[in-house]
């Protein structure tokens, strides 16, 4: 694949893997990316800067102050947003902890920090760092932002020991690269909808019927959209997490009445639909004005049925249109789905069990199977939520691409 006119930084940190950077450069030229080199001091004991330089033709960047002489200064706001691509490799530890926490003592920190395109991050340490319990909450706290995490592999390391910790080989890197920007083309032109969150139905100005639903997964949903491409419109209950990116249109909703009317506002331009907000079944038939005391021993409410949004859609969904449905079950999983999926009149659903551990509400992963309109269920191990919306729109492209 070409990959002219793509602006890629490469940020080097101090380890032994640096080594491996140069021919990583020399692909990607080769390829006809545009290569910017950004070093952290330490980074200067592995590899030089004139080899980088003279590979992506372009100077090497390390320090916040480019010519300390002429007072003059690498811009790292405008470094980052001219990037299609950040690539973090290799990522130590010390790095790694940095990028998690918010860390920016260094050029190539505050222009992670300033960082709107997507980010790849390549590990190398030693086999004990990267399996450190603190190593591996850094490289899944980065996974939740959504940055694309290349593991280390198995194999001899600096240290003289052999184990997980080995930076992948440059080759590969190349096309874990290429691979993601051909990626980013496969749903271009695609308008896709997503619900993703809890609703809360007021009981009063202070309580509400709610659920755990923290919209983690439906936010890895648009975000995997966007970076492939489409528009994406996130119609997105309560939640604290925050979303940013140029091509998702968030719109934000308290209660399942708001989403109802939000989705259908949009549905009918909507290619891909997909539902993943657990939206209450049932709201309080009145609302108080005024916050209810306790001066009695029980209370009674007195709950309505919410709009089945799924239903409605699929009752007026098109050929064309895409409707994906979630299903958290605890028992009877498979079955319910596949029942939830005829009658919803689904073209495949998103099956979650709340009997798997570290799968479901407010988990960072999920563990899901996908049920197709044919009968076939795919099952897939634990994963991060965002490999899992990686695999849910493996899954759509494969179905337009026979549609």
């Amino acid at each position: 694949m070409s990959l002219h006119g793509k602006n890629i930084i490469i940020g080097i940190s101090g380890g032994i893997a640096a080594y491996k950077i140069p021919l990583l450069v020399r692909l990607l030229v080769k390829a006809g990316a545009q290569v910017q080199i950004i070093m952290t001091p330490a980074a200067h004991d592995f590899v030089t800067p004139l080899t980088l330089a003279t590979l992506s033709n372009q100077p090497v960047l390390t320090d916040l102050v480019a010519r300390k002489d002429e007072g003059t200064w690498n811009n790292h706001v405008q470094l980052a947003q001219q990037a299609d691509l950040i690539l973090i490799a290799p990522a130590t530890a010390n790095t790694l902890s940095k990028m998690a926490h918010g860390q920016a003592d260094n050029l190539l920190l505050t222009v992670y920090m300033s960082a709107k395109s997507p980010v790849m991050i390549a590990p190398a340490m030693d086999l004990d760092m990267y399996a450190h319990p603190a190593t591996r909450h850094n490289i899944d706290l980065l996974q939740s932002y959504g940055h694309i995490i290349i593991p280390a592999t198995k194999g001899e390391l600096a240290s003289g020991l052999t184990g997980y910790g080995r930076m992948e080989e440059p080759e590969i890197i190349f096309e874990q690269i290429t691979g993601f920007f051909e990626k980013k083309k496969l749903l271009t032109g695609q308008k896709v909808l997503i619900t993703a969150g809890p609703t809360y139905e007021a009981i009063d100005p202070v309580r509400f019927i709610g659920n755990h639903s923290s919209g983690k997964m439906g936010i890895a949903l648009a975000k995997e959209a966007a970076q492939r491409g489409a528009r994406v419109v996130l119609v997105l209950g309560p939640t604290c997490m925050q979303i940013n990116h140029n091509n998702i249109e968030v719109i934000n909703v308290q209660n399942a009445a708001q989403m109802y009317d939000a989705v259908h506002r949009y549905f009918n331009k909507a290619d891909i639909t997909i539902m993943a907000a657990a939206v209450a079944d049932f709201t309080p038939q009145k609302t108080a004005k005024h916050k209810i005391k306790k001066t009695n021993e029980t209370l009674s409410l007195q709950l309505t049925k919410t709009k089945d949004i799924l239903t409605s859609l699929g009752k007026i969904k098109k050929d064309k249109q895409i409707l994906v449905g979630f299903a958290m079950e605890t028992d009877h999983e498979k079955e319910n789905a596949q029942k939830k999926l005829i009658k919803k009149n689904l073209d495949f659903i998103v099956l979650n069990s709340l009997n798997n551990p570290h799968a479901g509400f407010k988990h960072d992963t999920n563990q899901v199977s996908i049920l197709l309109r044919n009968g076939d269920i795919i099952d897939y191990p634990l994963k991060t939520k965002t490999q899992v919306a990686q695999d849910i729109f493996d899954v759509i492209f494969e179905h337009l691409t026979k549609a």
